[in-house]
């Protein structure tokens, strides 16, 4: 999690300090025009103040098409449109008039035409405006002018081409950062998930072990010893899979869990009736049966009140591996009883992993009495090998 939020800024900085084009990129093209605008104090050009009055207006306009190009809700505005159509009129009207220096606004026009226009349309479009610049400049300067024309074409295209190219890589910038932030939330959420699974099963079982503990120490120290010995075992246990959680590479088996929670089940007076069937199963998939049978387990020992608890692993058709836990109890104080499913906030997250997995888990109250987590995983099997037990009071799983 720490490299995500180091990669994040580094990342932000990055992009920060990176300058995107704009607006004030294409304004310095403008001193294309520098040679029309001197032939106005020259006395070049016939009725000055008309072409004052074209070379304003073809200024304003300009500038209005250059920065609404690069805002896709501004670029596709009507008013972005009608803009450009008359910047191409304005620039016919005063090459057509003046010629020499002023067809020089058709390249201009071209980069206008490609800072506002996208793809399908800046085909026809580019070429639009390169054939009038083709025209309008033999008109003056005879087959020579077909230079204006290529090189309107060339501008609007090469124009069109690199601020596509800048979007695109501001989308991958936005969408990198957008992964980064949802790889942090992930990693947050898995977090909280093992720390609430870790937590919640190992201090219940520390509170059972530890009224165990005194209710047998007056009358049976030895029993009360091993209780508390228990409590140790159980803490220490605890910090070590909290570090593994911390660093993501917690990797429980199910044997293990199973032994955890028939301990657990007996702490608390309740009696373990464990059976599992079927092949074994890989890593990934034991882990997540694992969780469930602790989260289960867990609830049995807080909130149902029951005499006997039944764990049943076993596989379905050979593809699935279903996992049962029920409990005599009254299965009303259980989260999701009554049928909310996965109410709970344990079972809620582990519904979550099961889902993302391609399992199944449901959970509420039996069809006589107590309480049924039933969560089904792909098996997975890497061999063909059965492991039977059948666990009662008095005898160890495995």
């Amino acid at each position: 999690m720490a490299w995500l939020r180091r990669t994040r800024g580094t990342s932000c900085e990055t992009f920060k300090d990176e300058r995107s084009p704009n607006g004030f990129s294409l304004l310095p093209w403008l001193l294309m025009g520098m040679g029309a605008f001197s032939n106005l104090f020259q006395g070049e050009t016939p009725e000055p103040w008309i072409g004052g009055l074209g070379l304003l207006t073809f200024n304003s306009l300009y500038v209005y098409v250059s920065f609404r190009s690069f805002v896709k809700e501004t670029r596709e505005a009507t008013s972005t449109r009608v803009a450009l159509a008359l910047l191409g009129l304005v620039t016919c009207a005063l090459a057509l008039a003046y010629g020499g220096n002023w067809l020089l606004f058709f390249p201009l026009l071209g980069l206008a035409t490609g800072a506002a226009v996208r793809m399908p349309q800046l085909r026809p479009v580019g070429l639009v405006v390169g054939v009038l610049a083709g025209g309008v400049s033999v008109f003056h300067d005879g087959w020579g002018g077909l230079d204006i024309a290529y090189a309107t074409w060339i501008s609007t295209m090469v124009t069109a081409a690199i601020l596509s190219l800048s979007e695109a890589v501001r989308q991958l910038r936005t969408a990198r950062e957008e992964l980064a932030r949802r790889a942090v939330e992930e990693e947050r959420l898995r977090f909280s998930r093992d720390l609430h699974d870790l937590l919640g099963h190992t201090l219940s079982v520390i509170v059972v072990k530890s009224e165990a503990a005194r209710r047998l120490a007056e009358g049976d120290v030895a029993a009360a010893q091993a209780q508390l010995n228990d409590i140790e075992a159980v803490g220490r246990q605890a910090l070590t899979e909290i570090r593994e959680a911390v660093t993501g590479y917690r990797q429980g088996t199910l044997r293990d869990e199973l032994d955890r929670a028939v301990s657990a089940l007996r702490a608390a007076g309740i009696e373990p009736v464990v059976r599992r069937s079927g092949p074994p199963l890989v890593p990934q998939t034991e882990a997540l049966l694992g969780w469930v049978v602790r989260e289960a387990v867990t609830n049995v020992v807080r909130h149902s009140g029951a005499g006997r608890c039944e764990i049943v692993v076993a596989g379905s058709g050979g593809e699935r591996v279903r996992l049962t836990v029920t409990d005599d109890g009254g299965g009303g104080g259980q989260p999701g009883a009554g049928g909310d499913t996965g109410a709970g906030t344990g079972l809620k997250g582990l519904t979550e992993r099961l889902a993302t997995a391609g399992g199944t888990l449901t959970a509420g109250p039996g069809a006589r009495q107590g309480f049924v987590v039933t969560a089904e995983l792909p098996v997975e099997a890497r061999g063909l090998a059965e492991d039977r037990v059948e666990v009662g009071v008095g005898s160890p799983v495995g």
